[in-house]
C-alpha cells in the first residue's frame, strides 16, 4: 500500500468510525425509548389485571404523564381533551359563561366578584350570594371545578340559578343567559391624580396589546402626562403580546426579545413592527414577585432601553418559552422549547431545572455565576434571577390578625352584611369606615372563633420545647407561664392595635359590593406604597432622569 493510500485510508476509517458511533448513539437512544415505552405498557397491563381495586385508566396514565413532565419543569404540561376548553380560555381570554367568580366559603359556593355588564351582573346576582343549584342540580357537594363547568357553556343558552341571599328568608331564582365572556387584560385604567394615569394589566392573552394601547390613548386625552403600568402579580402569557405592548412605548424596529432553543431553526428575534403611541411620556412599571414571563419581558425591555423606571420588588425570574404541540385524540402538550433573552442580552431565568439536586429540588443561580450586562445608558443589570427594580419598595406584611380575618371569611361576611344595611355609600376614593362603623364590626367579629398563631406564638412554642428538651423547664416554669400570659394579653388587643390594617382590608371588601373591580383598585391608591412611590418619582423629573442614568 502506497503512502498516499495509507494517508487516504486512515481518515476514511476515522469518518466511518465517527459515523458508526453517531449512528450507534442515535439508534441506542431510540432503543431506550422503545424499551421504556414497552416496560410502561407492561406495568400498566399488570396493574390493570392484578391490582386489588378497579383502576381508572385515564387517571392512572395521566398521573404517569404528569409525573414525567413534572421532572422537567413546571411549565411543560399535558393537556387532555377534557381540559382544552380551559386552556383556550387561558390563551384567548374568552369563554362562554356568565362573568362571575366563585369561591367555597363557609360550606357554600359563594359569588366573590362580578364582571360589570356581563350576564350575572345584568341578571341581578350579587357578591355574597350562595349558589344552591343550577338548573335544578344541587351544587353544595360539588367541587369548584365541577361548578365552573355547569356555569360555562355555549353562548345564548339559558339556565336557572338558585341562591341564598343575606336577609332573604327564601332562596331566590334568577334566569341567566350565557354570553361570550372576554376576560379583559386591562383590569383597570384611570387617573390616579390630575396628571398621572394608571393601567393595571393582569393578563397577556389575545388583544392585550390593543387594550393597553387604547388605555394609553384614553388616559392621555384625560390629561395624563405620565403613565404607571402595573404588572404586579401578572403571570404572563402570549409572547407576541409582550412585543406589542413594548411597541407602544418604543420606536419601530427595536429588538424586544430573542428566543433560543435546541432546534436552532426555530430560534427567533422579535422586533417592534408598528409606529409607537408615545416614546417620550415618563413611564413607571410596577413589579413584584408575581410578575413573570411576558410581564418580565415588557419590564425588562423598558429597563434595557432606559425607557422607564421599574418600581417595587424583584420579579419572579421565568425566562422560559413554551409552545403547544398537537397530540392524538385532541390532546395537546405545552412544552418548554426555548429561553428568551431581552435586548441587553440577559436571560432572567432564576431556577436551573436541568441540574436538579439528588432529592429533586431545584436551586437558584448563585450570585457568583450571575453575569453583568448594561442598559442603553450604561446602567449595570444582571441575569439569572429575575429583574431587580430601579427603585426598591419594601412592602410590610399584614399582621396575623388581619390575615386570619380574611382567610376565615369574616371580612367578606361583614362586607355583605354592611352592604345590605347601607344601600348607598360615597365614591370609592372617598369611602372610609367611621370609628362607629369599626366598633360595630368589632362587636360582630368578637362573637366569632378567632384562635390564631402569630410568629411570637411559634417562637414561644419552640422555646417551650427547647426548655423541656434541656430539662430546664421546671426551673423556668413560672417565667414561661408569665410570658405566655403576656403574649395572650397582647393578642387580645390586636383588633384595636392593628385597626388601620384591618379597617383598610374591610373597606376594600365593602367597596367591591358597590363598585366591583374598579372600586377595589381605586380605594387602594392612597395606601399603596408602590403607587405612591411612582407618583413621587414621576412628579420629580430630575429624580426620574437621575434613576435612568
Amino acid at each position: 500500500m502506497s503512502k498516499f493510500q495509507r494517508r487516504l485510508f486512515i481518515p476514511t476509517l476515522l469518518v466511518l468510525a465517527i459515523g458508526w458511533f453517531g449512528f450507534s448513539s442515535y439508534s441506542d437512544k431510540f432503543f431506550q425509548i422503545a424499551k421504556n415505552l414497552d416496560l410502561f405498557a407492561s406495568i400498566y397491563k399488570e396493574i390493570n389485571t392484578y391490582y386489588v381495586d378497579d383502576v381508572n385508566p385515564n387517571r392512572l396514565i395521566k398521573t404517569g404523564i404528569d409525573a414525567m413532565l413534572e421532572s422537567l419543569d413546571p411549565y411543560t404540561v399535558y393537556i387532555p381533551e377534557d381540559d382544552i376548553e380551559d386552556f383556550r380560555t387561558m390563551t384567548t381570554g374568552e369563554y362562554g359563561g356568565i362573568g362571575a367568580s366563585t369561591e367555597f366559603l363557609e360550606g357554600h359556593h359563594t359569588i366573590i366578584m362580578l364582571q360589570e355588564g356581563y350576564p350575572a351582573h345584568k341578571a341581578g346576582l350579587q357578591i355574597g350570594d350562595q349558589i344552591l343549584s343550577i338548573n335544578g342540580i344541587e351544587v353544595e357537594q360539588k367541587e369548584t371545578f365541577d361548578l365552573g363547568k355547569l356555569l360555562k357553556g355555549q353562548s345564548r343558552t339559558n339556565f336557572g340559578i338558585t341562591v341564598n341571599r343575606y336577609g332573604k328568608k327564601e332562596p331566590m331564582v334568577f334566569q341567566v343567559d350565557r354570553e361570550k365572556i372576554t376576560i379583559d387584560n386591562v383590569y383597570y385604567s384611570g387617573m390616579v391624580n390630575d396628571n398621572i394615569g394608571l393601567i393595571k394589566l393582569t393578563e397577556f392573552t389575545t388583544h392585550a396589546g390593543d387594550e393597553v394601547k387604547k388605555a394609553v390613548i384614553k388616559l392621555k386625552k384625560e390629561g395624563a402626562t405620565s403613565i404607571i403600568l402595573d404588572l404586579r402579580d401578572n403571570p404572563g402569557g402570549l409572547l407576541h403580546e409582550a412585543v406589542n405592548i413594548s411597541n407602544i412605548f418604543l420606536p419601530k424596529g427595536k429588538k424586544v426579545v430573542d428566543t433560543k432553543g435546541k432546534i436552532t431553526d426555530l430560534n427567533r428575534t422579535y422586533k417592534t413592527l408598528d409606529e409607537p403611541v408615545d416614546t417620550q411620556i415618563p413611564l413607571a412599571i410596577l413589579t413584584n414577585g408575581g410578575s413573570a414571563s411576558a410581564s418580565e419581558i415588557v419590564a425588562g425591555v423598558i429597563q434595557d432601553f432606559d425607557r422607564g423606571v421599574l418600581i417595587g420588588e424583584k420579579t419572579f425570574g421565568k425566562g422560559l418559552v413554551q409552545s403547544t404541540r398537537p397530540l392524538s385524540y385532541n390532546a395537546q402538550l405545552k412544552v418548554t422549547t426555548a429561553k428568551y433573552y431581552i435586548p441587553s442580552g440577559r436571560c432572567i431565568q432564576a431556577l436551573d431545572y436541568a441540574h436538579r439536586n439528588a432529592d429533586g429540588t431545584v436551586n437558584k443561580l448563585p450570585d457568583s455565576l450571575k453575569v453583568a450586562f448594561k442598559t442603553g445608558n450604561g446602567r449595570v443589570v444582571y441575569d439569572g434571577d429575575g429583574l431587580d427594580p430601579d427603585v426598591v419598595v419594601e412592602v410590610e406584611d399584614y399582621p396575623s390578625i388581619a390575615l386570619v380575618l380574611s382567610s376565615k371569611g369574616y371580612l367578606f361576611q361583614y362586607a355583605t352584611l354592611y352592604h345590605y344595611q347601607h344601600p348607598q355609600i360615597s365614591a370609592a376614593r372617598e369611602f372610609q369606615l367611621s370609628d362607629a362603623d369599626y366598633n360595630d364590626f368589632l362587636s360582630w367579629v368578637r362573637k366569632k372563633e378567632l384562635s390564631y398563631e402569630t410568629s411570637v406564638d411559634r417562637a414561644y412554642r419552640h422555646l417551650l420545647a427547647a426548655a423541656k428538651r434541656d430539662k430546664t423547664y421546671a426551673s423556668l416554669e413560672d417565667q414561661l407561664g408569665s410570658l405566655e400570659e403576656k403574649i395572650n394579653a397582647l393578642k387580645e388587643k390586636d383588633l384595636t392595635k392593628f385597626k388601620d390594617d384591618i379597617k383598610g382590608l374591610l373597606e376594600q371588601e365593602i367597596i367591591t359590593r358597590y363598585y366591583l373591580q374598579k372600586g377595589l383598585i381605586e380605594v387602594t391608591f392612597p395606601d399603596d406604597p408602590d403607587i405612591q412611590k411612582a407618583i413621587q418619582v414621576l412628579n420629580n423629573p430630575a429624580e426620574y432622569k437621575r434613576i435612568l442614568g
